[in-house]
């Protein structure tokens, strides 16, 4: 509502003052995404502001004055609004179905690294690699619908009850979102040594990533289902508990070092399941 009421009132003013063409266009739609970056960091505002303004600007003028969309352009905002706010609905449900998707997404990245790993197959890796790069749009909008899911929950007395748990997604969708970042890199330094001249025994690797891949699995179903993910959080625990480069790999430094990163993934899946930092942090093995 807001992006569309900056890119009509802006393109209205450009429009009545310095008139239509090619160069307007260019100057109200570059004027009106920095307004609204400057208002907010999402997508959404500043797309609805920018293809606004271009619209009315391209289109001929009407009757209504120099005002007269963003006049109407407001009202029905407003309403709409309104009805979003006084409508009974539940705004957990999209956040839910997004995080169980994203979680299982990394899932099945560690999975197919874990398989490549244990028949050192550098096909699988690459194929962790490439799945794991095509995962930020679906993290991207987990982030965003449950952040404005938890905005409207602040107003609307309907959903306000919900505010704990839409606080809760916003925060597991960046810790899920930090740990897939995590992933990339633990995967491509897997593939470095998958590929490597001299072999490298990454068996016990493979089995500490399979384990927090079935863990992530644990964590997906129970983020769609609204449940308390205790069982993932023991898991990983679990997980947690085994990475140990010293254990894995006493006279390898390479392997050693994908140990080093599959903790940091680790610690941040442990907090997107409701784990303390500290506490966190506190279930690995000391080094």
């Amino acid at each position: 509502a807001v992006g569309v009421a900056i890119g009509v009132g802006l393109g209205d003013l450009v429009a009545h003052v310095i008139g239509r063409g090619i160069w307007q266009i260019a100057l109200v739609l570059f004027t009106a995404a920095i307004i609204a970056r400057f208002i907010d960091r999402g997508a959404m505002l500043t797309t609805q502001a920018g293809v606004q303004s271009i619209v009315i600007v391209a289109l001929p003028a009407t009757s209504g004055g120099p005002f007269g969309r963003w006049t109407d352009a407001a009202v029905g905002g407003a309403i709409a609004l309104a009805v979003a706010l006084l409508t009974p609905s539940d705004p957990r449900r999209h956040p839910r179905s997004l995080g169980q998707r994203s979680i299982e997404e990394l899932a099945g990245v560690l999975h197919t690294l874990a398989r490549g790993l244990s028949s050192r197959s550098t096909a699988d890796v690459e194929d962790a690699l490439v799945r794991a790069r095509a995962t930020q749009p679906v993290l991207d909008d987990w982030r965003e619908i449950a952040t404005n899911a938890r905005e409207l929950s602040r107003v609307s007395p309907a959903s306000r009850r919900y505010r704990d748990e839409l606080a809760a997604s916003v925060d597991a969708a960046i810790l899920v979102d930090r740990a897939m970042r995590n992933a990339r890199v633990l995967v491509r330094r897997a593939l470095a040594l998958v590929e490597a001249d001299t072999p490298h025994d990454v068996l016990g690797v493979a089995a500490r990533v399979d384990a927090t891949a079935r863990a992530a699995d644990e964590l997906a179903a129970a983020i769609g289902a609204g449940r308390d993910p205790e069982r993932a959080r023991a898991a990983l625990t679990v997980a947690a508990q085994a990475l140990d480069p010293f254990l894995v790999a006493p006279d390898d430094w390479q392997v050693q070092s994908l140990v080093l990163l599959h903790r940091s993934l680790a610690v941040d899946l442990l907090e997107a399941a409701g784990t303390s930092a500290k506490a966190a942090r506190e279930a690995l093995p000391e080094i």
